[in-house]
């Protein structure tokens, strides 16, 4: 069985769904000649023309101007932008445009785009092209987040979201872009929006993340078994809305909770997934926690960066410093 590599992965599911449905069009910097700054998507636009598939300035704003606008004449954008750190330059467009026009128009138009765009740290890339810009979208109704950890949840995930009628960000970790995993058997299926899933389990503690962090808990999780310590680790490939009836059902399991978060302690999406489970679980969990990276943007310096995330040894020396000496 072949491999599909994450990038790969984007790619297939950007060109199949132009293939599928005309309305698709695709747009950003350097996607379309070049290919993408990343290598995700060389090859759409010589076979789609660039009616479907084009570049275009460099402008955030502009973008997602375009894509509003194309998606309420009817069509079904997607979007790049290169860097979610560079979002806040869109924010307009998709906070107060996007996510509010199915509301302002009464229900009689929706906005179906979708914006990809590369996240996350340990790439070298400093403070300004690291970050993870979840907290500035999970307080927005109308919005949808996806976020996926492995190369067949992102093109399923990918499909999904572009069919979707509501505007979504679609977030693709960049130590992730060269993973790799045995392509399914067959044509890949969209994904339903909002379904989180265990993807191993244990008995001991439910650690709930996404993106990176699944691949970091899941190694976690192996050195952890080797002290008796058995995770279940959930990744929850979309942040908004949150799939709170799987990650209940782990805890009530397990009576323990860790959200582990590549984002700031203050305002993250494990916080909010913590106030959620405490409210409905109240009183039937032995220990609740997050970690996530401290208030403080992303150090350039190597050692720094790599003692900055929470990854697999922060996971597992948090997990003992919490079971084994409680």
């Amino acid at each position: 069985m072949a491999d599909l590599e994450f990038r790969r992965a984007i790619r297939d599911a950007l060109d199949e769904e132009l293939a599928r449905d005309e309305r698709v069009v695709f747009f950003g910097e350097d996607v379309a000649k070049p290919g993408g700054v990343f290598a995700v998507t060389p090859g759409l636009y010589d076979t789609h023309g660039e009616q479907r598939v084009f570049d275009t300035p460099i402008s955030e704003l502009a973008i997602t101007g375009a894509a509003f606008g194309a998606a309420v004449s009817g069509l079904r954008p997607v979007i790049e932008i290169m860097f979610g750190d560079f979002l806040p330059l869109a924010m307009d467009g998709l906070v107060n445009q996007a996510a509010k026009y199915w509301y302002l128009s009464n229900e009689q138009a929706s906005v179906p785009l979708v914006v990809r765009s590369a996240v996350g740290a340990g790439g070298r890339f400093g403070a300004i092209h690291s970050q993870s810009p979840v907290p500035w979208f999970q307080g927005v109704p109308g919005l949808r987040i996806v976020a996926p950890s492995t190369p067949n949840d992102a093109k399923a995930l990918l499909k999904g979201a572009i069919r979707d009628e509501n505007p979504v960000l679609f977030f693709e970790h960049k130590r992730l872009y060269s993973i790799k995993e045995p392509a399914p058997d067959g044509p890949s299926e969209a994904a339903a929006l909002g379904q989180a899933r265990v993807v191993r389990e244990g008995g001991d503690l439910t650690v709930v993340t996404a993106m990176r962090g699944v691949h970091d808990a899941l190694a976690a999780a192996d050195q952890l078994a080797a002290d008796g310590i058995e995770l279940e680790v959930i990744d929850l490939r979309t942040l908004r809305p949150l799939d709170l009836p799987t990650v209940l059902a782990s805890v009530r399991k397990t009576n323990r909770l860790l959200a582990v978060e590549e984002g700031p302690l203050t305002g993250g999406w494990a916080g909010e997934l913590l106030a959620r489970v405490t409210e409905d679980a109240l009183g039937e969990l032995d220990d609740v926690w997050r970690l996530t990276t401290v208030d403080h943007p992303i150090p350039y310096s190597p050692p720094l960066e790599d003692a900055f995330l929470p990854g697999t040894d922060a996971i597992v020396a948090n997990v003992r410093g919490r079971l084994v000496t409680a």
